[in-house]
């Protein structure tokens, strides 16, 4: 089964769509293969919420621009952009770091605005704080993408993306954007953690989410709103015992490390 046919169950199970006389067979092997999907990946990882005590983004923000009118004209201008940017070879370098979907690479490359590497082993407590705020917001995307179903701009102009996501991504709605999501929640967590090197964090926290408008795999627009579908993300985890909990044990953990260093 591929990401097209996904996007469509998931829009029939949260009610957006009618399902076709094939999908009606599958749909509860799907929901069953779901099921212990998320059961298996809670054996290591258990979000503070479940989706359904998150936020819900269609509800709480705005839909995407029309293909009319001034803020989708920004969007072309944003992609031509974004295809300038890649002449650059260092920055269309981190552009194709920024791409890579795994929790070591994007904690890698937000190890040096932090001031310190993140890695399971050296920082378990950040590490765990992180993995389990990530696992938990990333659940917010998912209803909006399915909902608005966006088509994204490489597959609007027929060209590659700079970061070969083309086959992954086609048929995936492009608002708001997982990556930026990843990366925004990221910068917030840790500046929370260190507050002294917030501005560097929120740098590039901005640059990794510039970074798929870079790709063509986003517009402006889907990375501009996830900012703030991060940023209610992150709010709403505060309102969570354990994730308050966690975050102490982070932020001590950080502070003794430091003063390991600094000796």
């Amino acid at each position: 089964m591929n990401m097209v046919q996904i996007i469509r169950i998931v829009r029939v199970i949260r009610g957006f769509a009618k399902p076709s006389p094939p999908m009606k067979k599958i749909l509860v092997i799907i929901l069953a293969a779901m099921s212990l999907c998320s059961l298996r990946a809670q054996d290591t990882v258990v979000p503070y919420f479940t989706t359904a005590e998150l936020p819900d983004l269609i509800r709480c923000l705005p839909a995407p621009p029309d293909t009319i009118g001034e803020h989708f004209a920004h969007d072309i201008m944003r992609y031509m952009w974004g295809k300038a940017q890649r002449q650059d070879s260092v920055r269309a370098d981190i552009v194709r770091r920024d791409a890579v979907w795994t929790f070591d690479a994007l904690f890698a490359e937000f190890s040096v605005p932090f001031g310190m590497e993140i890695s399971r082993e050296g920082t378990p407590e950040i590490w765990r704080l992180l993995e389990t705020s990530i696992t938990t917001t990333d659940q917010m995307r998912v209803a909006p993408k399915a909902y608005y179903h966006r088509r994204r701009p490489f597959e609007r102009f027929n060209e590659p993306t700079l970061t070969g996501e083309d086959d992954a991504l086609r048929g995936e709605g492009s608002y708001p954007s997982g990556h930026t999501m990843r990366g925004w929640t990221t910068a917030l967590l840790l500046a929370e953690i260190n507050p002294s090197a917030a501005d560097t964090l929120y740098a590039r926290g901005w640059m990794y989410g510039e970074s798929r408008v870079i790709a063509g795999c986003h517009w402006q627009s889907d990375v501009d709103i996830t900012l703030v579908a991060a940023s209610i993300g992150f709010s709403h985890l505060h309102t969570s015992p354990a994730f308050c909990e966690q975050m102490k044990r982070a932020r001590k953990e950080f502070q003794k490390l430091m003063r390991k260093k600094e000796k």
